[in-house]
């Protein structure tokens, strides 16, 4: 547990809570995503328990829910609003309204089991079309895909999104969200398609010395990663028209992935198609 002499270095999962941050924290937070208030206090034995478990699985829900840590000696206030008896004391917010609580320290395996009753009971929070939030708030519209995720594991849609997104970023965790999505979804072959863009977009850049197809290849690879789509497929393309069989079709397959990840209606992906299809034909 962090002495509150020190500032708790907060992400998007763990925050600190005031009474000056309550509101937009807690009450408007949870309009979007379930809130585990966690009550504590440095002097508490068994919070040093129970705090590490909450934040650990706070990190591993990535979003999925927010813990908010409220040191009761720094915010009476607010452990008498919550008739705070004892600590630590776990309670979960949804919609502005106290849902589940308990108190006392459980095993993590308890606390496991509690929250993912918690993300299932949730009201559905992912909305129809996020694009707009995807560019104004990346963070808080990747936490609510994976709210999605969360709720109902067997819906391929968010899964795909939250992954380009995370593709888009560049991260690595996003083939292991495309290879979640279900065989049975209707998304399975988008994530099939999107899968060896993972790998590509992971590849170092291309040594000064190299030379042919490889060079090229890394070449686009960086490109693509610095979101320069239009050469990166162009360079792509010139591989497949003199080296298709280079790296078991692999400059297809990003392509392809390239284009999952654009869109069929992107320009560049329509130009690319054809392009393609005249290499291949």
């Amino acid at each position: 547990m962090v002495n509150t002499a020190t500032r708790r270095e907060t992400g998007p999962t763990v925050i600190d809570v005031s009474e000056t941050t309550f509101q937009q924290e807690i009450i408007e937070r949870s309009q979007r995503t379930p809130v585990i208030i966690d009550f504590w206090a440095p002097w508490c034995g068994p919070c040093r328990t129970l705090g590490p478990i909450l934040e650990k699985l706070a990190n591993e829900a990535r979003g999925a829910w927010v813990l908010a840590k409220i040191n009761v000696d720094e915010n009476p206030r607010l452990s008498q609003a919550f008739r705070v008896q004892g600590i630590p004391a776990v309670i979960a917010v949804s919609k502005g309204e106290i849902v589940d609580q308990f108190s006392g320290v459980l095993p993590e395996s308890r606390v496991r089991e509690w929250l993912m009753g918690i993300v299932a009971t949730a009201p559905q929070i992912i909305e129809e079309d996020l694009a707009a939030m995807e560019q104004s708030n990346p963070q808080e519209a990747m936490a609510r895909y994976r709210a999605a995720i969360a709720q109902n594991p067997g819906d391929g849609e968010p899964r795909v999104k939250l992954a380009r997104m995370l593709l888009l970023a560049g991260d690595l965790a996003a083939a292991e969200t495309l290879r979640g999505v279900p065989a049975a979804s209707p998304h399975y072959s988008l994530a099939q398609a999107m899968l060896p863009l993972a790998d590509f977009l992971a590849l170092d850049a291309a040594p000064p010395d190299a030379q042919g197809s490889d060079a090229s290849f890394r070449t686009a690879a960086q490109l693509a990663r610095d979101s320069q789509y239009a050469p990166a497929i162009d360079s792509l393309l010139d591989i497949v028209a003199r080296d298709r069989a280079y790296g078991n079709d692999a400059a297809r397959k990003a392509l392809l992935g390239l284009f999952a990840l654009l869109g069929n209606e992107d320009e560049r992906v329509v130009s690319g198609r054809r392009k393609l299809a005249n290499a291949l034909f």
